[in-house]
């Protein structure tokens, strides 16, 4: 059983459903991911293994999504498509070929369908590719846009909440909504003890999420 193929001008991803997960060994990023949930206010922590086998095939690399505690609709699968293209792209002196695999775990079955964890899956992409890490205690939310922008979100107060109850330190959020409309972040991150920042890019994320420059 397989999910639709997303293809680009060179590269093509095949997000398949089941494969069993890689061995340890091979190179592994831990990636946050923050949610929010209809019901409450709390939001949810996801957690996204990504590894890769280095295999010479196939090429191009094969991204497949491994069905675990997170379930990811079209728009989300969409996005995840996006964002493993984009960190090929920004990684040429890397070869790509072999097969990616993403799996996502939740504290408790739950299901994602949405852009907002583009840029996140496109920072944890690139991190893998280069065989650097994630820093634990920080978090990103935000659109993968043209260029590596990151675009605007929803639902963050909640995904703050999400990250503080975790153990998380820091979330980065969209350029521009700390203050807005529909919530108060600098008072919600002076409640939590929990640093919240602004990023306008991939390269700006990456730097902060991983401690090296993209």
């Amino acid at each position: 059983m397989t999910m639709p193929i997303f293809s680009r001008m060179a590269w093509a991803c095949i997000l398949a459903l089941w494969t069993p997960w890689p061995a340890a060994a091979e190179p592994a990023v831990e990636l946050p991911v923050l949610a929010t949930v209809r019901a409450n206010d709390d939001g949810v922590f996801e957690l996204l293994l990504l590894s890769w086998d280095r295999k010479p095939d196939p090429a191009p690399p094969r991204l497949q999504w491994i069905q675990a505690g997170v379930r990811f609709g079209q728009a989300h699968v969409g996005a995840m498509a996006r964002a493993f293209d984009y960190a090929v792209e920004r990684t040429p002196a890397v070869a790509h070929s072999g097969t990616v695999s993403v799996q996502g775990i939740a504290y408790r079955p739950t299901g994602s369908d949405g852009p907002s964890a583009g840029a996140a899956m496109a920072v944890g992409f690139i991190a893998l590719f280069k065989g650097e890490t994630i820093q634990r205690g920080i978090a990103l939310t935000g659109t993968l846009g043209a260029g590596g922008q990151i675009g605007t979100v929803g639902g963050l107060p909640d995904k703050a909440r999400a990250a503080k109850r975790e153990g998380y330190h820091t979330v980065l959020v969209p350029r521009g909504q700390i203050h807005d409309p529909r919530w108060n972040l600098n008072e919600l991150a002076f409640q939590l003890n929990l640093m919240i920042r602004e990023v306008d890019t991939i390269d700006d994320a990456y730097r902060l999420m991983t401690g090296r420059p993209l």
